[in-house]
């Protein structure tokens, strides 16, 4: 695996100036799915790469209520089976999710953070070489 030469700074899609570009792929607030058809929470953003302009992960928050007690799983985009109406379908079984390393806000430099993630989910990283960004879904912002 591959490290990146700078840090990985991903930010919220909410946090940004940029949008979508097509509004209609906007997937937030939608119910994602696991690939056995249980409900693991619901798209809270998106994760965008600000230099490369495109989306890199979802970020999926499950429980809680009014933001408390809520649980949050980042999944990279590369999981996403298929997009509907309303639902997310994800490779992944609740498991996995619900296993990957956690995201400390604290963190200053998240690369480790990353590394791990996309080894837990087995996915290369999409700084490694050879990278493509997966043909579904077309996100470009």
């Amino acid at each position: 695996m591959t490290t990146p030469s700078a840090s990985i700074q991903l930010v919220r899609l909410s946090n940004s100036n940029q949008m979508l570009g097509d509004p209609a792929a906007d997937i937030r607030g939608r119910i994602v799915r696991d690939r056995d058809g249980e409900i693991l929470g619901r798209i809270d953003d998106l994760l965008i790469d600000p230099v490369e302009h495109r989306v890199r992960m979802l970020l999926v928050e499950h429980g809680g209520i009014l933001g408390f007690k809520t649980t949050s799983w980042y999944v990279p985009i590369e999981a996403i089976r298929a997009i509907d109406n309303e639902i997310v379908h994800v490779a992944e079984p609740k498991q996995i999710v619900a296993e990957a390393p956690v995201y400390d806000p604290e963190l200053i430099d998240a690369t480790d953070f990353y590394n791990d993630l996309y080894r837990h989910y087995g996915y290369p990283p999409f700084w490694s070489a050879g990278y493509l960004y997966p043909g579904y879904p077309t996100y470009r912002i």
